[in-house]
C-alpha cells in the first residue's frame, strides 16, 4: 500500500470551500492561483503556468525533505515549447529567450521543484498522455514496497495551453457550443470542458490514516474488458468517476456504475478535462474521506459517509484507470 501523508491541490476550485462550485468561463476551467509566497518574485515572472502551479502545490509539502520527486504530466511545458519554436522563426535562429527553452520540456516542473528545495534525490517525470499520473503513482507504489521508510513527492499537473487547446478543439475533445460546468452532465453533445490543475502528495510506505490500496491501468475500447477489470474490486462506499459531459463516453460510465452498484459522485465539472485530471480527482477523494462529506454538486446517487472510494477515469475512451483509496484500520 501507498500511504498519503500530506497533499496540496491548485485547481479551478477553492480548496477551502469545496461545497461552492466555481463557474467555468468560455468552456474552460482555469486554476485559482495562490500568491506563491515561497517562490522568489524574479523567478516567478519567468515561470510558465504549468511550472508555477506545480511548484506552488509542492512547496507546502516540502517543509521536511523528501527522498525523490515523481511527477506525471500529459502536456507539461507545451506552451513554452511553442513560444520557443515561434522565436526560432521570429528571430531567424538568432538570439533567443532562454526562459522559454528551459521550461519547454515536460520535466521542467520536477526540475524546478528540485532546484528550489535543493533535492538531489530520485527525480523523474512520466509523460503517458491520459495515464501520466497513474504511471507516476505506480512508480511511487513500487518504491513504497522496496523502501517503505522513504518519502516521495508525487504529483500530476497540466495547464490549458492555447496551442494544445486549439488542436483538441479541432479533434472534437471539447464542446463546440457554450456549456457551463453547472450544466455539464446535462449536455447531449460530444466533447467536454478544458481544464487544468496541479495536485501533489507526500507519500511513503510509512502507515498513515489514508492509503491507496490498488491501481489498475489499461488501454482498450472494449467495454467488456473494462467490466472484467472492475470485477477485481469489492463494492466501495463510493464510486468517484471522471464523467466529463461527453455524450460519447456517457454510456461507458453508466455501464460501470450499474455493474458496481455503489453510490456515485463525479468530479470533472470541478476540474475540466485534461490528461492528469485524475490527480485532482484523487485529491478530492482524499478530502471526502478525511472530512466524511461529499459536496452536493458532486453527488449523482447518494450514499453514506465513505471510508473507501474507487476512482474510475478514462481519457478519450481509450486509456482507463481504477484507483482504490480508503482509510486504514489501526
Amino acid at each position: 500500500m501507498l500511504y498519503l501523508h500530506q497533499s496540496c491541490c491548485i485547481s479551478p476550485q477553492r480548496a477551502d470551500d469545496l461545497d461552492t462550485l466555481q463557474p467555468s468561463r468560455d468552456n474552460q476551467l482555469f486554476v485559482i492561483e495562490p500568491p506563491y509566497p515561497g517562490i522568489p518574485p524574479g523567478l516567478l515572472r519567468r515561470m510558465g503556468k504549468a511550472v508555477k502551479i506545480s511548484v506552488g502545490a509542492a512547496l507546502p509539502l516540502l517543509q521536511d525533505p523528501v527522498d525523490g520527486i515523481i511527477i506525471g504530466t500529459g502536456n507539461g511545458g507545451l506552451e513554452d515549447c511553442v513560444k520557443f519554436l515561434d522565436q526560432i522563426v521570429q528571430y531567424e535562429e538568432g538570439m533567443l529567450t532562454p526562459a522559454n527553452f528551459v521550461q519547454s520540456t515536460a520535466n521542467a516542473m520536477a526540475s524546478q521543484i528540485s532546484l528550489l528545495s535543493r533535492n538531489k534525490g530520485y527525480n523523474i517525470t512520466h509523460v503517458h498522455r491520459g495515464l501520466a499520473f497513474e504511471q507516476a503513482l505506480l512508480d511511487a507504489m513500487l518504491f513504497a514496497e522496496e523502501v517503505p521508510d522513504k518519502y516521495f513527492l508525487l504529483g500530476g499537473a497540466d495547464e490549458i495551453s492555447s496551442y494544445n487547446n486549439n488542436i483538441e478543439m479541432l479533434s472534437g475533445a471539447f464542446k463546440q457550443e457554450p456549456v457551463s460546468n453547472t450544466a455539464l452532465y446535462d449536455s447531449t453533445t460530444p466533447g467536454s470542458l478544458a481544464g487544468e490543475s496541479a495536485a501533489l502528495f507526500r507519500v511513503s510506505g510509512v502507515p498513515s490514516r489514508i492509503a491507496i490500496r490498488e491501481l489498475v491501468t489499461f488501454h482498450t475500447r472494449d467495454t467488456g474488458m473494462v467490466l472484467n477489470r472492475l470485477l477485481s474490486f469489492d463494492p466501495p462506499d463510493l464510486l468517484l468517476t471522471g464523467e466529463n459531459g461527453d455524450a460519447r463516453l456517457k454510456p461507458l460510465y453508466e455501464t460501470v456504475e450499474s455493474a458496481l452498484g455503489a453510490p456515485v459522485a463525479r468530479f470533472k465539472h470541478q476540474t475540466g478535462e485534461h490528461p492528469t485530471a485524475v490527480a485532482a480527482g484523487l485529491w478530492l477523494a482524499q478530502q471526502i474521506i478525511e472530512k466524511q462529506h461529499v459536496p452536493s454538486h458532486m453527488v449523482k446517487s447518494p450514499g453514506t459517509a465513505p471510508a473507501s472510494i474507487l476512482l474510475y477515469n478514462t481519457y478519450k475512451g481509450v486509456q482507463h484507470s481504477f484507483i482504490l483509496i480508503s482509510t486504514v484500520n489501526d
